[in-house]
């Protein structure tokens, strides 16, 4: 990762995750599971995670609306997309609620602390594999 790039990051209030993202830790998370146990998954770590709260959950779409109050105030959108019938991939796009232009890496942050429970409670196969 170029220092332009962690430059842009750090000054920043916003950060998703994708399938070919420059930064190895924003990659895509894929999990041997159904998507609606991956739904169910996402949606009980986050119910377990104070100051986090589901504010609305679109089955059809696979989009999960999450508003955090505390530490700080952010919004989160998780993404559930089923590649094969046990090949499920999970994206996080997180916006941290601040005036300052910075916020000094919580939206990576959050991202990346739910990435580790996910990754704990499903069975993980990889990140940002091209189908």
């Amino acid at each position: 990762m170029s220092f332009m790039n962690k430059l842009k990051d750090f000054f920043s209030t916003h950060q998703e995750t994708r399938e070919n993202h420059y930064n190895p830790e924003l990659k895509s998370h894929y999990y041997k599971t159904t998507y609606k146990n991956a739904m169910q998954s996402v949606k009980s770590i986050i119910e377990q995670t104070p100051g986090m709260t589901v504010t609305s959950v679109s089955e059809d779409r696979g989009e999960m609306s999450v508003t955090i109050d505390s530490p700080r105030k952010a919004f989160l959108i998780v993404t559930v997309v089923s590649v094969r019938p046990f090949e499920t991939a999970v994206d996080f796009t997180a916006t941290t609620n601040t005036f300052l232009p910075t916020d000094f890496g919580y939206s990576k942050k959050i991202i990346l602390q739910l990435y580790k429970k996910l990754d704990a409670k499903e069975n993980f196969v990889g990140t940002g594999k091209s189908s």
